[in-house]
């Protein structure tokens, strides 16, 4: 729950210019060599480091918890039977339709109807309309002419990227966290793609735990708040899973809770909301709309590595709420002063508070 704060959350306060020459258009290689700005959560000043430093800063304790949602959306280029370009942006398998369907987006929307057929001739499928779904989308199921349905999406399918990408992708698999698991989201959990699995590895070995969670990550994500008060933002629902190993692993957890991305933090702290004292988390799993805006009251996690956001967005409001909205903007600054790459593909941020010590009941950070 939010403690609603009193007066309005304007977004003039979560502003900022961003040029595009800042947007990263590519993933750095290695993964881990992209830069690491340390954030202390209780204010003082930032530091400069690299991802592959997480290995120096933090602890024997620490557990790192991420996302293991797979990006499964496909972008598909097709034609209606009265002629005509369609496109359509496959955002997840669509069980409750039946086999091979899909519930997706499609342009333009407002000349496909309940009923049509769209013809992908490249990948020899074509897709009959079943439903409206939320969202001005539809939901498509798809038949073959020959083969399997989903080896020829996975074959013509392109794999869609932030709408300030604009550079092509020349290996798919570098928007794909290298732990990513679980097929549902139409974007990929960024935070976590600055992961190889030699730091994992080297974490591990230093007595520093992972457990995984689920967010399917929604095109919501990319949409900007509008409406003058932040406060009445509407976020738009996800699936999301916290299973018993990873809750069990989180209320065990005897040093500091760090969700690796916006979407592991918000599906933690779902899994909290209910949680019996003295637990953080109960193992969990549905839908979240949950919105975090400063005033939100952390319970679950202590520290938060993410990227950076493009403003008037409600991954900025989060780490404002994380971090203090004064501190977010001089973290913003120095990123900005220092040559830091912004956005999916970009530099990440370690927003990180002090260590408990050792058997001290560390519930009091949450």
């Amino acid at each position: 729950m939010t403690d609603r704060p009193a007066e309005p959350i304007t977004l003039a306060d979560y502003d900022y210019e961003l040029p595009d020459d800042r947007i990263a258009q590519e993933p750095v290689e290695p993964r881990d060599s992209a830069r690491l700005l340390v954030v202390p959560r209780n204010g003082g000043a930032v530091s400069h480091r690299h991802f592959r430093d997480l290995i120096d800063l933090l602890d024997a304790g620490d557990l790192l918890v991420v996302n293991q949602t797979r990006v499964t959306a496909l972008r598909l280029f097709g034609e209606r039977e009265t002629g005509g370009a369609v496109e359509t942006l496959l955002l997840r398998p669509a069980l409750e339709w039946g086999e091979d369907a899909y519930e997706a987006l499609v342009r333009p929307g407002r000349k496909i109807r309940v009923g049509d057929t769209i013809r992908f001739p490249q990948a020899a499928l074509t897709a009959t309309v079943v439903a409206r779904a939320d969202g001005g989308g539809r939901f498509l199921r798809f038949h073959a002419e020959s083969g399997d349905v989903a080896e020829l999406l996975e074959r013509f399918g392109r794999t869609p990227l932030p709408p300030y990408i604009v550079a092509s992708l020349t290996d798919p698999k570098r928007y794909q966290t290298v732990y990513a698991r679980t097929p549902g989201s139409a974007a990929a959990p960024t935070a976590g793609l600055h992961f190889t699995p030699r730091l994992l590895d080297e974490l591990q070995a230093r007595g520093i735990g992972v457990a995984r969670v689920r967010l399917d990550v929604g095109l919501g994500t990319f949409r900007p708040v509008r409406v003058a008060d932040a406060r009445e933002h509407e976020m738009h629902q996800e699936s999301f899973e916290v299973d018993a190993d990873a809750a069990h692993a989180v209320n065990t957890c005897r040093g500091r809770v760090i969700a690796v991305g916006t979407t592991a933090l918000r599906a933690l702290e779902t899994a909290a909301a209910d949680a019996p004292t003295p637990l953080r988390v109960q193992a969990a799993i549905g839908d979240t709309r949950l919105f975090v805006y400063p005033g939100y009251r952390f319970r679950a996690v202590d520290g938060l590595i993410t990227n950076f956001h493009q403003p008037h967005s409600t991954l900025l409001l989060l780490v404002a709420a994380f971090v203090g909205r004064e501190q977010m903007r001089a973290a913003y600054g120095a990123a900005m002063e220092d040559g830091y790459r912004f956005l999916s593909f970009g530099d990440a941020m370690l927003a990180i508070g002090q260590q408990a010590a050792v058997g001290e009941d560390v519930t009091r950070y949450a």
